[in-house]
């Protein structure tokens, strides 16, 4: 099985938010389309793909999460721009 560590953020870039799953195009579409309602990400619209790594399992996705989000916000920043400097919405390009 599969995993996937990722990054969003919102559409003015100051909010991000970190997670990991073993789907990540369905993982995106429940972010994007506020399916949690409540959420941290449904609250502040953080919907915007800017980041992520496959991994092998999902044991190691959640445990880069885990390493990132203890980084400061600035190490963050330059892990983001290190693949995607525009903070593109990456969503579109792996769904095709």
């Amino acid at each position: 099985m599969s995993g996937y560590f990722y990054i969003l953020s919102n559409n003015s870039n100051k909010v991000l938010y970190k997670g990991s799953t073993a789907d990540l195009i369905k993982r995106i579409y429940e972010h994007k389309n506020h399916l949690d309602k409540g959420s941290f990400t449904d609250k502040y619209n953080v919907t915007k793909l800017v980041y992520y790594e496959s991994y092998e399992s999902i044991q190691e996705a959640r445990g880069r999460e885990v390493q990132v989000s203890k980084w400061s916000r600035d190490k963050k920043d330059k892990l983001i721009d290190s693949l995607n400097p525009e903070r593109e919405d990456l969503y579109w390009d792996i769904v095709g």
